[in-house]
């Protein structure tokens, strides 16, 4: 079948991007060459794959079938062509990671940077997600996610904090109004600011723990946020005075710090265990990837997370 790869290239972007010029930014083409290529594909196949409107592009019933195929095939090939990178002096390629939000702000900002200086000729890509997703499947080579949220199948490595805690908060204006908790079964009597998962679930009942003892709550409040993006909006709300938020203790260290916020039952906050950087271990490791698992492993070494 004589199909141009970056033909079949362009109708992954496009889909993924959900429109011709976002994938003719991300991937640096121009709109209508990438429309040029889904039309040979669509001529080749005699289906069509997008649906265009004014607003959107999305794939058919088709084109979901060809996509749901050729993500994991087409990383494939890249795999693939990458052991030939592994020659070069220097790896050189896109790597794509997909992380929560939290992980966004509290752990790759100290690497990010320095790896993207140990490495000129590597372009990172970062995608968050608060849901745990088939990394293949999005288009990524690699993703941070807790240990409880990992496959089997993962190779993980640790990235960041070895130990986190999870923090309650709230304005002291608010503390003096409606009175400071002491015991973790008081939230139930206070405003509190809870997230939501993209699914629509809840974020999970706020846990606690002291001297052995476990308490989980699941407070109720004015205000509910997506979990991850809406974060800092829920940060500012607590600030305001709208309520008690829970959240890492170092996304809140600074307002801490600054007296904006007032810690909440701290003799009451859990740890648990850091993030984890993951990807499949039943692929080739493109050169980029390798070369970050290194540099993260090398940061372990040095504590750079401490």
């Amino acid at each position: 079948m004589n199909i141009d790869l970056g033909d079949l290239n362009a109708f992954v972007a496009v889909a993924r991007a959900g429109g011709f010029r976002e994938a003719a930014r991300v991937t640096g083409s121009s709109a209508s060459g990438l429309s040029d290529a889904v039309r040979r594909l669509e001529t080749h196949f005699g289906v069509r794959l997008l649906n265009r409107t004014t607003r959107s592009v999305g794939p058919t019933e088709a084109g979901q079938g060809l996509l749901d195929r050729l993500t994991p095939a087409l990383s494939e090939v890249e795999a693939a062509l990458d052991v030939v990178n592994g020659f070069r002096d220097r790896p050189a390629g896109t790597l794509r990671l997909n992380v929560p939000v939290s992980a966004a702000r509290l752990v790759l900002p100290k690497i990010v940077s320095p790896f993207l200086a140990a490495y000129p000729d590597i372009r990172l890509e970062i995608v968050t997600n608060e849901s745990f997703v088939d990394i293949l499947a999005a288009g990524c080579d690699a993703g941070i996610r807790y240990d409880e949220r990992l496959e089997q199948d993962m190779i993980a490595v640790p990235i960041g904090p070895r130990i986190q805690r999870s923090a309650t908060a709230a304005s002291p204006a608010y503390l003096d109004r409606a009175g400071r908790p002491q015991h973790p079964s008081d939230l139930l009597g206070h405003a509190c600011i809870r997230g939501r998962f993209p699914s629509g679930a809840m974020t999970t009942p706020w846990e606690f723990e002291r001297d052995d003892e476990i308490v989980r709550v699941d407070p109720v409040g004015p205000l509910i946020v997506s979990a991850g993006g809406a974060s800092d909006l829920a940060v500012e709300a607590a600030i305001a005075g709208t309520g008690i938020i829970a959240l890492f203790e170092d996304w809140l260290q600074p307002y801490f710090d600054s007296g904006l916020l007032e810690p909440v039952l701290k003799n009451w906050w859990q740890s648990y265990s850091g993030p984890f950087l993951y990807y499949p271990g039943r692929r080739l490791v493109p050169a980029p990837l390798r070369a970050f698992i290194d540099f993260v492993k090398a940061a372990n070494e040095e504590g750079l997370w401490r």
